[in-house]
């Protein structure tokens, strides 16, 4: 394992409310010592950090890493090295893959390769459903045992209120979420973007937000009546944002997540038919993501998840009535959130890395997102004032499709270090390019 000392970086720790200019001195793949002007020790690598920011590890608690049966589109190698680059230490594998994760196989061969891969740390999540086809519950206690933090059907969502009512009921046994895709397919039927302006001015047929809301009221309501843990994917309405604001003042155990393209990109977006901009929920209209925003702010969506969604280039150069759902987030999520919430709307430093990391860790139960002595050492590192260009070209993941190609931005992470090891620093990645 590595020793070194990051000497002189900004330390913001949101379990703890700390943000003060010290010292972290990491040895033995864990933090051994923070505290301001550490003397360096015999064999120890000094890193001057010092104008950066010094994080808990983030963590995205929604990604699709599609291996088993995407390799085409991502490999849970490549999907690792993304995730370091991004400035990820964790990110959790969504079950949606060929065969899916509704059997403990699925979870293990997750697991293995994440473990060969030495990168970021990957947490795998169940299927609620067999085959998830929203008829059947899978078997839960036999995921949770095999190493699953959590259970959704991401890609399609629970249509049986009484099997999303099982699924929670059955997930309070193991203390873990049910991961919410809300959305209602008879009223979404074959749309293609947001219902609104655009939609009729480009000629596409819209999907109204109530094919969200109507689903979230649903999955609240349940949550109520059973006392399981919900969690809710990649909000994107103003109407989501009311409902889920009505269930945290009613004490209901229910969670949110909000996406970097949610947060920054609207449906006007999508007027060049590009289908990089296609994806589900759609870029909704200026004041969806206003209320998105604002409610990222205000902690009542209190994680920000990429929803990771690769695709070859061939699948993606269709028409835009046949490409696929679905952009990469991993490596642009950073630097798309923090020029978007801090530079241009004054959001604390600390606020929003709490979003990225005690956020998600309180929802998947997860002891980290947090610094302390004696803790693996799963840091990040970011520069607030670093103005980079997006080049899809360089990505590590081999999804190229996003929106914000050659778009610039400020605030990058420049350094990932997971179990104590740095597995990226300016932006290279330990190992080979995959």
């Amino acid at each position: 394992m590595s020793r070194f000392l990051l000497k002189g970086g900004l330390v913001l720790d949101p379990k703890t409310g700390l943000e003060k200019e010290w010292d972290v001195r990491v040895e033995k793949g864990r933090i051994s010592e923070l505290g301001s002007d550490l003397a360096q020790e015999a064999d120890e690598e000094v890193i001057d950090v010092k104008g950066k920011i010094v994080a808990p590890g983030f963590i995205d608690l929604h990604v699709h890493l599609r291996e088993p049966g995407g390799e085409a589109h991502e490999t849970i190698l490549t999907g690792c090295q993304a995730a370091v680059a991004g400035g990820f230490t964790a990110i959790t594998a969504m079950p949606n893959t060929k065969p899916c994760a509704d059997n403990e196989g699925i979870i293990e061969l997750v697991k293995n390769r994440a473990q060969q891969a030495g990168l970021a740390q990957v947490f795998p999540i169940g299927a609620i459903s067999k085959g998830r086809q929203g008829q059947e519950i899978a078997e839960i206690g036999s995921l949770y045992q095999a190493g699953a933090i959590a259970v959704s059907d991401d890609g399609s969502p629970i249509t049986s209120s009484e099997v999303m009512r099982r699924a929670l009921e059955y997930t309070k046994i193991f203390g873990i979420p049910v991961i919410s895709h809300c959305e209602d397919l008879a009223l979404a039927a074959d749309g293609l973007m947001h219902e609104g302006k655009w939609s009729t001015v480009l000629g596409l047929r819209g999907i109204p937000a109530q094919a969200e809301e109507i689903m979230v009221a649903r999955d609240i309501l349940l949550a109520q009546l059973t006392g399981g843990k919900l969690h809710l994917a990649h909000l994107s309405t103003a109407g989501s944002v009311e409902l889920l604001r009505f269930a945290q003042k009613r004490g209901i155990a229910v969670t949110a997540e909000a996406t970097p393209h949610h947060l920054l990109l609207t449906d006007e977006e999508v007027q060049a038919y590009a289908t990089n901009t296609k994806v589900n929920p759609p870029l909704r209209s200026r004041e969806d993501v206003q209320a998105i925003r604002q409610a990222v702010k205000e902690d009542l969506i209190q994680c920000i998840a990429t929803d990771h969604a690769p695709w070859s280039q061939e699948e993606k150069e269709q028409e835009y009535n046949r490409a696929p759902n679905g952009i990469v987030g991993l490596e642009t999520a950073v630097p798309m959130v923090w020029d978007t919430l801090v530079v241009k709307e004054k959001m604390s430093f600390l606020e929003l890395i709490a979003r990225f990391t005690i956020g998600p860790a309180r929802v998947l139960n997860l002891d980290r997102g947090y610094l302390a002595v004696g803790k693996e050492a799963n840091i990040t590192i970011v520069d607030p004032l670093l103005q980079k260009k997006v080049q899809a070209s360089t990505f590590y993941s081999k999804g190229k499709n996003t929106p914000v190609d050659g778009r610039t931005f400020q605030g990058w992470p420049v350094m990932t270090i997971v179990e104590g090891k740095i597995v990226m620093r300016d932006g290279k990645v330990k190992g080979e390019k995959n």
